[in-house]
Parts: structure tokens; sequence; C-alpha cells
């Protein structure tokens, strides 16, 4: 019994750090993919699209959507921002998860 609850918590720790790392490329990702031309995380970026908080406001699911087709998303959430904000649906898979993991961090305080 102790022997599986080791088990079971070794795996919550290597999962929980593997999440870390995701985040930690994602956050990698936003910066050099030049997001913030058009978001702000803390303050940095274009002010105009803010982001802090947005995983308290958007499931992971919908943080996707948003990346990978945000037209249809601004539809379905009634949102107009201008200039509208692109798709972009050839990030690589990995990419995709890390930066919406990355995004996920980002929680009101």
């Amino acid at each position: 019994m102790i022997r599986m609850m080791l088990v079971v918590l070794g795996l919550f720790l290597f999962a929980g750090n593997a999440w870390a790392q995701n985040a930690a490329h994602g956050k990698e990702l936003f910066t050099d993919t030049k997001c913030g031309v058009c978001h702000s995380i803390g303050g940095t970026g274009n002010k105009k699209g803010p982001l802090d908080g947005v995983a308290s406001k958007l499931s992971a699911a919908e943080i996707r959507e948003w990346i990978t087709d945000a037209p249809a998303m601004a539809t379905k959430m009634k949102a107009d921002r201008k200039p509208p904000m692109k798709a972009y649906p050839d990030l690589a898979k990995q990419d995709l998860d890390d930066l919406v993991a990355y995004l996920q961090t980002l929680k009101k305080k």
C-alpha cells in the first residue's frame, strides 16, 4: 500500500514538473514569436491586448481555440478588437500545448 502511494506521488510530481517545463517553454514561445506586439502580460507588451488573468476567464480549450481559430472565437465571444487577432493553425502541437500551458498560469491573483 505504501509502495503504491509512493509510486502515485512520484508520478504526480513528475507530471507537475513536466507541466512546469511546458509552461516555461510556452513563455519562451510567447516572447520568441513576438506575441507581445499585440498582447501584454504584466505590463510588458501591447497594453491594448492584456492577457493578465486570462486563465481565470477562459478554459485551456478556449485559449487553444483563440490561438488556432481566432476569427471563429471572435464571432463566438462577440469580440470586436481592431485589428482582429489572426489564427495560428500551423503551430506544432507541442508548441501549442506549451503556449496554452503558459497562458493557463495567468490567473487573477
